[in-house]
């Protein structure tokens, strides 16, 4: 290789690397037991939910799906879950 090649490769493969490491982190999602303790969810936000509703090993999640003109609508589904289990 070149010593041009091996600095154009360099300059690429950290942001690329940089950039693989921010998608692999987990998010970081707030934990609450009950559905109705989420009062305000913002568009984006997401929220777990451990009221026993999914199958074992799984968690809902609560995100704020879409903006209208009432508020945002909320969307649920079940994830896998990544950690033991908070009280």
């Amino acid at each position: 290789m070149t010593i041009e090649k091996v600095a154009t490769t360099g300059r690429i493969a950290l942001p690329m690397s940089l950039v693989l490491v921010l998608l692999a982190t987990p998010v970081l999602a707030q934990q609450v037991s009950r559905e109705k303790d989420i009062v305000d969810l913002r568009l984006g936000q997401r929220i777990l939910v451990d009221d026993g509703a999914c199958p074992a090993g799984q968690i809902k999640e609560i995100s704020g799906a879409k903006m209208t003109a009432t508020g945002v609508v909320r969307a649920s589904k079940c994830i896998p879950r990544l950690g033991p289990k908070k009280r």
